[in-house]
């Protein structure tokens, strides 16, 4: 590859790729975003404006047309092109970011990472939020000791969106994959293993809160980890007051912080991870330690989107390991299905070994 920035296509200018990842590869030193493919007029005006250097392309059908034009696809499409889309790059043997989820179904899921194992292409996953400020500060915590024992966990990604928008993430076929489990809860169970660890039992309630929702739009998951720790999740569109955004129960002191992480507003609003201050958190937001009568503000880590794609060119250079292990996005699918299976049943269901 050179010395030259590794040249990125990107596959979908919707929230995905032009809040998130555009932004992020911009940023990172070592890329270069060099084609965005969309046939959507007002987006390609977009990019036009946005990465005026970037080459648009109408159809996937022209990266694969001529693979030695690029050194890695970022697909960002809908969820349902997720895995055609990111089986074609393997095909074409490009290396491949994919978004969460990373499948609509665990076995689609295997099936596309076996494919890429076999076929020797690197391929990962968009976990970013791994690197929010927040769940930073509190694996830190965590792996210090500052807690004692871990019992709960707690984690919430909630708004307020009483009325229904439009567009496939409201749609109810299965194939979109729509609705705040698979939405949200990707992000939320992925955080609860990587602090804790494997699964072996799940209980979940899904609900469809607003009149006329084709998809989930409130859901609550328990994770019993294997190491004891119980996970409490919950996700929603239809919550007028929010709780907190974290709390981490131990047998020495709990961890409490409100508020998300504001790198995605910050990216929303035109903001750049290569500006100073960047991901950094004020006092007044920081999340309280201890107990009742002796709390502490912790100061928040800075959050740090920008290391997901520094560490792909890193993998992609040097060999270093990718950033996300595409079998925990594996993992982490199975586990929705799961989810959604106990709410239909009202069961608490055991995670069976693949």
């Amino acid at each position: 590859m050179g010395d030259a920035p590794l040249r990125v296509g990107l596959l979908g200018y919707g929230v995905a790729g032009r809040v998130f990842h555009a932004p992020l590869i911009a940023a990172t030193p070592g890329l270069r975003l060099a084609a965005v493919v969309t046939g959507n007029t007002e987006r390609r005006e977009q990019v036009r404006r946005e990465h005026p250097d970037t080459r648009l392309l109408d159809d996937a059908a022209q990266v694969w047309a001529d693979p030695d034009a690029l050194d890695l696809v970022v697909v960002a499409s809908p969820n349902r092109q997720h895995v055609p889309q990111a089986r074609a790059a393997v095909a074409a043997g490009l290396p491949v970011v994919v978004d969460k989820p990373l499948a609509a179904t665990a076995a689609d899921g295997r099936a596309l990472v076996d494919e890429a194992q076999q076929r020797g292409v690197p391929l990962t996953v968009f976990q970013n939020r791994r690197w929010d400020g927040d769940f930073l500060t509190a694996r830190r915590l965590v792996e210090a000791g500052e807690l004692g024992r871990v019992t709960r966990f707690e984690s919430r990604f909630e708004r307020w969106r009483p009325a229904i928008k439009p567009g496939w993430r409201e749609s109810g076929t299965v194939d979109e994959a729509g609705g705040v489990l698979y939405d949200l809860g990707a992000h939320l169970i992925d955080q609860a293993v990587q602090l804790f660890g494997p699964v072996d039992r799940v209980y979940a309630e899904v609900d469809r809160r607003r009149p006329g929702a084709r998809v989930d739009d409130d859901a609550f998951v328990a994770l019993t980890h294997t190491g004891g720790v119980r996970s409490h999740l919950w996700m929603s569109a239809v919550a007028a007051q929010l709780g907190p955004r974290l709390r981490v129960l131990g047998d020495r002191a709990a961890f409490t912080t409100y508020g998300l992480d504001g790198q995605e507003a910050a990216l929303r609003d035109g903001g750049r991870p290569d500006t100073p201050g960047w991901g950094e958190v004020t006092p007044d937001r920081y999340g309280q330690l201890g107990a009742e009568g002796e709390l502490r503000p912790v100061p928040t880590e800075p959050g740090r989107y920008q290391d997901f794609y520094a560490l792909v060119a890193a993998a992609l250079r040097d060999g270093a390991p990718l950033p996300v292990d595409p079998g925990d996005a594996v993992t982490t699918v199975e586990l929705i299905e799961l989810a959604h299976r106990s709410a239909r049943t009202g069961a608490v269901l055991p995670v069976e070994p693949v």
